[in-house]
């Protein structure tokens, strides 16, 4: 099993004519991913590597039975295309952008929750199910099949956990990059609910970092999880003030700190890993 995407999702790509959304279009197809074909307006009718290109969102759905989206637009653009693929029906619609504006953001989140939609995003990687569908720009060289779910802001940290967790023989179910602007399309305890109704995975690794309430407003679901979560927060030496890396990945005052996220996660139960090399040795002494 695994959560959000598996081989059967049908994945549309929005700006599939553009250098990266065509670039990425043929990478995950490549891997295996179902790409149905891809929108770009006013260039319908053309193709990318075997691959339909439709006007609108609306038409790729009724010709090829579309259900997932990502996309490949500039920021000023995401909102209007992640509503599109909301107003579609679409189940998952996945933002790549990064520096979407915050009440941007909000809009999209209200509409995909009025609508049923999962939203992941903005400035995410992506998401992907090992050997069964890449929907983004993650490198898939370093996921394995397995039995651990994870969930990063980060993405560059999300490829070395799944390194750590693939080269000690425990593999990955499915791979969420939450995204790292202020505003995101789904949260920490929203995937977390995914992987604890899961039956493949039986334990989860959190990965955050500074800035944001998103690990904190996790703790909650995390103290009612049926399996075992990790986490892991990166920036425990920032200093305040200092943006590093994301857009939300910045403190003020005493919110958003290291030590409150570490304080929170680990009074709901949660397993602190301080390095990569501890994941493994954790899970080893839950017996999984």
């Amino acid at each position: 099993m695994a959560i959000l995407i598996d081989k059967n999702s049908k994945v549309l790509v929005q700006g599939i004519t553009g250098t990266g959304g065509s670039f990425h279009a043929k990478r995950m197809k490549a891997y295996g991913t179902n790409i149905i074909g891809g929108t770009s307006p006013g260039k319908g009718g053309q193709v990318v590597d075997g691959m339909p290109v439709f006007d609108t969102v609306e038409e790729c759905v009724a010709s090829t039975g579309a259900d997932v989206s990502v996309i490949f637009l500039p920021a000023k653009y995401a909102k209007g295309a992640a509503l599109e693929s909301i107003y579609a029906g679409l189940k998952l619609v996945v933002v790549v952008p990064e520096h979407i504006p915050i009440a941007d953001m909000m809009y999209v989140r209200k509409a995909a929750q009025e609508r049923g939609s999962v939203v992941i995003g903005g400035n995410t990687a992506g998401i992907i199910t090992p050997g069964q569908a890449n929907v983004g720009i993650i490198p898939d060289i370093a996921f394995a099949q397995g039995k651990i779910g994870t969930v990063s802001r980060s993405g560059s940290l999300t490829y070395y956990v799944a390194d750590t967790l693939t080269r000690t023989a425990y593999g990955e179910t499915t791979c969420v990059g939450l995204g790292g602007d202020p505003v995101l399309g789904s949260t920490f305890d929203e995937i977390l609910d995914l992987f604890d109704r899961d039956n493949q995975t039986k334990a989860v690794v959190l990965v955050g970092e500074i800035g944001g309430v998103y690990e904190e407003r996790a703790a909650q679901k995390v103290s009612e999880m049926s399996k075992p979560v990790i986490f892991l927060i990166g920036g425990l030496s920032a200093p305040p003030g200092k943006r590093m890396g994301h857009a939300g990945a910045i403190v003020e005052g005493n919110i958003g700190t290291a030590q409150s996220k570490v304080e929170a996660l680990s009074k709901a139960g949660a397993h602190q890993a301080k390095t990569f090399m501890d994941i493994p040795e954790i899970l080893k002494s839950l017996e999984i």
